[in-house]
């Protein structure tokens, strides 16, 4: 019982210092992590009506060029959970919806329709990596923390939560949206992890850019909400790129000799 009050005061002692320092607080494990993004994975595979999944056997050109392209961005030393995080890959065939999303654990999902809207290969990667540094910086459970209060974290921290709770958790997950700190963090790891690729480092200002230009920053997913501004998002991500030195040579114009459009002329 000592043991236990002990925890119940640190973590309170925990959460009132870090919301009034207002720190990110992630009582999660990243054990934790991998748990949350295997039930969200299984919830997903048994859901095909919201999650149609493209098969791995039927489009192969397809998984082959965006697998290459995430081990190419794993590849980073800035990513910090490259080889503890499992870092699966699949595609959601969904025309209408512009998005990806990576759950805790690496569990990466694009959507077909995000892929056939993006001209450029490098504002693809600068999405992907943009959700990477979600998982990899573990914003959603610290996002988790905060929503499921007290008394889920006393269970997870002493590893006392129910299975039912878990699941809980991980259902949560994809109504989660991520504060403007997060994202802001996000974009910036984009360019930290795609300095030493052969991408673009700058690729996620790109397609925020084409968002603008055609008016399609208003009622998007919540990794592209307008918190922070989309203009403010591109001015940032090239504030940090030229802050690195690293290259903004499109790697369309550059490398990819066509590749990209014929494996997206492969999707159906």
């Amino acid at each position: 019982m000592t043991k236990f009050r002990n925890l119940l005061t640190l973590l309170v002692l925990v959460a009132v210092f870090g919301s009034a320092c207002d720190r990110p607080i992630n009582i999660f494990t990243v054990d934790q992590d991998k748990q949350l993004g295997a039930q969200l994975e299984a919830e997903i595979a048994n859901d095909p009506t919201q999650y149609p999944l493209l098969s791995e056997t039927q489009y192969p050109t397809a998984y082959a060029y965006l697998l290459d392209m995430r081990d190419e961005i794993l590849k980073s030393p800035e990513v910090k959970y490259k080889d503890k995080f499992d870092w699966k890959l699949k595609i959601i065939h969904d025309d209408a919806t512009l998005n990806a999303f990576c759950a805790p654990g690496g569990y990466i999902y694009v959507y077909t329709g995000l892929m056939k809207y993006l001209d450029e290969v490098d504002h693809l990667a600068g999405v992907l990596a943009h959700e990477i540094a979600h998982a990899d910086q573990r914003h959603s459970t610290a996002s988790m923390t905060e929503k499921y209060g007290i008394d889920m974290l006393i269970a997870i921290a002493s590893n006392n939560a129910t299975a039912a709770q878990l699941s809980q958790v991980a259902g949560g997950l994809t109504e989660l949206g991520f504060s403007r700190a997060h994202e802001t963090d996000a974009d910036e790891h984009s360019v930290d992890y795609l300095q030493s690729s052969k991408y673009a480092c700058n690729g996620a200002a790109g397609f925020f850019t084409k968002l603008i230009a055609q008016g399609q920053t208003s009622g998007t997913p919540a990794f592209l909400s307008t918190h922070p501004n989309p203009d403010n998002r591109v001015a940032k991500i090239n504030e940090r790129a030229t802050e690195l030195g690293c290259s903004t040579t499109s790697f369309h114009s550059s490398g990819d000799n066509g590749a990209y459009a014929a494996m997206i002329a492969t999707l159906p």
